[in-house]
This record gives C-alpha cells, sequence and structure tokens, in this order.
C-alpha cells in the first residue's frame, strides 16, 4: 500500500490545505478522497484553459478543384465487388486515399449498361440498386448501394444536352444504379452519401457522337460534379479465358493503341476508333462499353491531358485501365 507521506507528492502543491501536518493528522482514506478531488479539480482548471495547439486546417488536396477533372474507369466483371484478386479492386478502394481525395459535391456516372435510343436520365431518390447479373455467386445480389438520388443535377444535365442541340433528352423516375454505376462507386465512396445522377449510352450512335454528349456537360466540372465514365477499355465476354490465362495479342494491341492514343492527344482517332484501332470489333463487338470513355474525354476538353491511373487485366481479355483527363480551363 501507499504510504500518506507518498501521496503528499501526488497532490498539487497549490492547495494550500495540504500541509504536511494536516496530512499525519488525517487517516489514509481521508487523503485518497482529497487528492482525487485535487486532481479533479485541477482537470477543470486546465479543460477551461485555451490549448496552445492551435487546430489543424483542412488539407489543401481535400479542397474541390475549381474545375474538375474526369475519369474514365473500366469495371470489368460484377466480381469486382468482393474478389481481392483483382487489382482493380484495390485501385478503387484507395480512390479518396491516393487518385480523387476531394469530396465531390455530386456524381454523374455514364455506364455502358443503360443502353437507349435517346439521352436519357435517371430522377429518382435514393437509387434502387440494380442487380443486372446472372449466374453469379448468391451473395452479390444482397449487395445495396443506396446513394441518393440527384434530381436538380439530372434536370441540369438535360438542359445542357437539350442547350447543345440533342433535340430529346428523357427522364426515367424509376431506374437506379446498374452494376456498372454501384459496383465501382461502392469501392471509390463506400458510405453512398453523394448524390448520384446515371445518364444512359446510344449504342445505334458513335464515338463522335457521345464525345460532343460529353463537351456538352462540361460545364459540370466547375460545379462540384465528377464526372465519371465506367466501361471497360476491352470488352469481348465471347472471348474471355480462364481467370488467370495470357493476355491475348488483340486485347493486347487494341489496349496499347488506345493508351498511346491517348496519353499522345489523339484524341479524333479515338472517336474514330473502329476505323483507326486496331481489333476494334474485336475490342469491342458492341460499343456500350466505351462510349462512356468518349463522353469522360469529351467533358474534359479538346486540349485536357490524360494520364493513366489504374493498369491489369482479366481472364486474358478484360482490360481494367482506367484514365484521368486534366480539365482544360
Amino acid at each position: 500500500m501507499m504510504k500518506s507521506s507518498s501521496l503528499s507528492h501526488a497532490i498539487p502543491s497549490f492547495f494550500p490545505l495540504f500541509s504536511l501536518g494536516l496530512f499525519k493528522s488525517m487517516g489514509l482514506h481521508h487523503l485518497l478522497c482529497i487528492s482525487i478531488i485535487a486532481l479533479l479539480v485541477l482537470k477543470l482548471l486546465q479543460w477551461q484553459q485555451p490549448t496552445s495547439i492551435p487546430q489543424s486546417e483542412p488539407s489543401q488536396d481535400l479542397k474541390l478543384p475549381d474545375v474538375m477533372d474526369t475519369f474514365f474507369i473500366s469495371h470489368g466483371s460484377p466480381t469486382l465487388s468482393f474478389d481481392n484478386s483483382l487489382r482493380a479492386r484495390h485501385f478503387l478502394k484507395s480512390w479518396q486515399k491516393k487518385t480523387f481525395p476531394a469530396r465531390p459535391k455530386s456524381i454523374l456516372i455514364i455506364s455502358g449498361h443503360w443502353e437507349t435510343s435517346e439521352p436519357t436520365v435517371n430522377i429518382v431518390d435514393p437509387n434502387p440498386t440494380i442487380h443486372d447479373f446472372y449466374g453469379f455467386p448468391w451473395h452479390m445480389y444482397r449487395l445495396k448501394y443506396p446513394a441518393p438520388g440527384a434530381p436538380e443535377l439530372a434536370k441540369r444535365v438535360k438542359d445542357l444536352l437539350k442547350g447543345a442541340g440533342f433535340k430529346r433528352v428523357n427522364e426515367d423516375k424509376a431506374r437506379g444504379l446498374d452494376h456498372g454505376a454501384w459496383v465501382p462507386l461502392m469501392l471509390m465512396y463506400p458510405d453512398a452519401d453523394i448524390p448520384v445522377c446515371q445518364l444512359s449510352v446510344q449504342t445505334n450512335k458513335d464515338g463522335l457522337y457521345h464525345y460532343n454528349m460529353g463537351k456538352a456537360l462540361a460545364p459540370l466540372k466547375e460545379e462540384g460534379v465528377l464526372i465519371i465514365g465506367s466501361g471497360s477499355a476491352t470488352h469481348n465476354l465471347g472471348a474471355i479465358r480462364g481467370e488467370r490465362g495470357p493476355t491475348t495479342p488483340w486485347a493486347l494491341e487494341f489496349d496499347t493503341w488506345l493508351k498511346e492514343s491517348l496519353l499522345n492527344g489523339r484524341y479524333e482517332d479515338v472517336n474514330h476508333y473502329e476505323e483507326k484501332a486496331p481489333s476494334a470489333k474485336m475490342a469491342h463487338p458492341w460499343p456500350d462499353h466505351f462510349y462512356p470513355l468518349h463522353v469522360a474525354l469529351g467533358a474534359a476538353g479538346e486540349t485536357a491531358k490524360a494520364k493513366l491511373v489504374h493498369h491489369s487485366w482479366s481472364h486474358g481479355v478484360l482490360s481494367y485501365a482506367s484514365y484521368r483527363f486534366a480539365a482544360s480551363h
């Protein structure tokens, strides 16, 4: 047990009550009680004093830029939602830390899984989660991404497109987010607390049409909106090989052409990829997963600088190449 003489060193010296003579006349129990009270009073006084350490200011990196960059994300297979062997999953999970720390006011995502004859925005709040895939593990159908809708952004998108000459822009007041939208977003923004609007693609049109669609949406970059095209750099599901199989030559050829074209600013070639790219029809038998890239590229601007932010492969034919387009001012 602690002796009463040692307790006197634990009691603050500014309390005159605690004289040596008083200690000797008190029992140990009373001294312990007084000691505890004295320490509590001291803590209270310290709490009331202003701290000498200034509060840290928010990191400059977290501030929303005046003009937002745009992105194209290759979302690949729906198993991206849980398969930790996919490098692209880890890339997206580190999104806020390594790629884009600033928090957008809202997100406009263009997914290759929503095809319509005319541009269409979803106006719904909150966003239902659409499980538009078949034959996958049962637990995937229980995943939810209840991000709030962005009705005001949807109407802004509609006005911008119509103002740019897109005669008809429709509203869908029932559709939520397909897996081309919610699978990458649940990794990038897992709290599901940023309003999201989705815009469809028109597979009866071409790349230049979607590039011009993006150009019409460029003002959104100055309004805190993060524009994401979600598709795939290569997308031929009929040619899928084993999960760890080697990359097929035609997929590698197209993927390399795309990278070199984007990094060297040959955007016109990308807009007319059917004629310019090697193995274009093999890489994209159907253009749905490539047109989101054109929208993101068009929104960034003609002088935007492209940067490859991630690159990996799966099943020998699926490139997860993802790009950032540093917006022109």
